[in-house]
């Protein structure tokens, strides 16, 4: 069997995706840091988190239309470009405050929101572009190898070198870290700007709906690739309404600064190198739907390990099994549709996968802030911080036995 690694067009996007995602890893930690640094209203803070991830519910669809009409390299470029020239714009809005934290929050919050609002509406384009043209690289029996190695370089520059480098970037001044996120995007349109692809042949083009319903009717008739992608919708919601408190969870609960919160999320990072590296064979071992349900067990375990703590060492730990639950779930899914889905149908039937999916993501951000706003007053500040750990670990349990009735590959 031919090596993927002798495959020119799957080094320059496994190059790209490293080096695009130690920008993204760098911004995970610096934008809700940097959001920290505005207000501390639990609520204004999840609403930048809604922001970001808002794109994937309202242009998922739209996406995955456009991947199939058009060439999915180019598109990946202009997605690339434009989410350098809006880091850019992160950029003038930090030289726009006079100081932090500024008293007109609301104005710099709502600035903040926009700009997270186009770079994410970028990623959905450029995201669903990338998953669509792996098929075309790489051989489809590699597929399992070759996403397990892209999310473990995305892992390591993501999750692993980004956020303990971002802690020391915005340490030493906010902008730093954002324009090191801008130079990323980039040098990585550059890299798959060099790829060379046999050219997409796109149908005759049609209305956006009748397109789109192509997509639906598939999807209806393939009822295991919705299942998995309400699940997905479900995991997602819950990790969102814990991932946008987290940098509150560091630093009220932890007490961890902008470095130490960085090296904290090197533990998932490590988590979800393992991952991609161990799920592969894994998967291959277990099968497809035991894979799926240990994943939902690890991922319970995890969320009660965090709210019960106070040690950044057991963060650390939980943290890095949630991360490798991830990895384990992704590596099953996403090449069991990547196989299944016919290649003109892919960008379309993707993007409904992802609106599912992920169309979720904006509402668990908004959760995660009303919970902690509501139950403040009543369990104290750090506890009600805690709190969207055991709900969603409620949830995923729910989800578990769900899955051990219903999930069937």
């Amino acid at each position: 069997m031919t090596s993927i690694w002798s495959l020119r067009n799957y080094r320059l996007l496994f190059s790209a995706s490293a080096i695009s995602n130690l920008g993204d890893g760098v911004s995970a930690l610096a934008f809700p840091w940097l959001a920290t640094l505005i207000t501390r209203d639990p609520l204004l803070i999840a609403a930048v988190a809604f922001a970001t991830r808002l794109p994937w519910l309202l242009f998922s669809i739209p996406a995955g239309v456009w991947t199939d009409r058009v060439d999915r390299q180019r598109l990946m470029v202009q997605a690339d470009l434009l989410r350098a020239g809006l880091t850019i714009g992160v950029i003038a809005l930090i030289f726009s405050v006079p100081a932090f934290p500024p008293a007109q929050d609301h104005i710099y919050i709502t600035a903040l929101c926009i700009l997270a609002f186009l770079l994410g509406s970028a990623e959905v384009v450029r995201d669903n572009a990338a998953q669509t043209v792996l098929p075309a690289i790489v051989p489809k029996p590699a597929l399992e190898r070759a996403n397990g190695q892209l999310w473990s370089v995305e892992q390591i520059m993501g999750s692993f070198v980004g956020p303990p480098l971002a802690g020391l970037l915005i340490a030493l001044a906010v902008p730093a870290p954002f324009t090191l996120d801008a130079l990323s995007f980039g040098l990585a349109a550059l890299l798959v700007w060099c790829m060379t692809l046999t050219p997409h042949v796109a149908p005759a083009r049609r209305s956006v709906w009748i397109e789109a319903r192509e997509g639906i009717v598939w999807l209806l008739r393939h009822r295991k690739i919705l299942q998995l992608a309400l699940m997905l919708g479900l995991l997602n919601a819950l990790h969102m309404a814990t991932l946008t408190v987290l940098v509150l969870f560091s630093q009220e609960v932890l007490g961890l600064s902008a470095a130490g919160h960085g090296i904290l999320l090197t533990a998932g990072a490590a988590g979800g190198v393992a991952g991609g590296l161990l799920c592969p064979g894994l998967a291959a071992r277990l099968g497809g739907r035991t894979c799926l349900l240990l994943a939902l067990a690890i991922t319970v375990i995890t969320f009660l390990m965090i709210w019960s703590t106070t040690s950044p060492l057991v963060v650390a730990v939980a943290l890095f099994f949630e991360m490798f639950a991830a990895l384990l779930w992704n590596v099953v899914t996403v090449s069991y549709r990547q196989r299944l889905i016919p290649d003109a149908l892919l960008g379309r039937v993707n993007s409904l996968y992802r609106f599912f999916g992920w169309g979720m993501m904006p509402f668990g951000a908004l959760l995660g802030g009303i919970v902690v706003d509501r139950a403040a007053p009543g369990l104290g500040r750090e506890s009600a911080i805690a709190l969207p750990f055991l709900l969603a670990a409620i949830g995923t349990a729910g989800l578990g036995i769900y899955g051990a009735f219903r999930l069937r590959l």
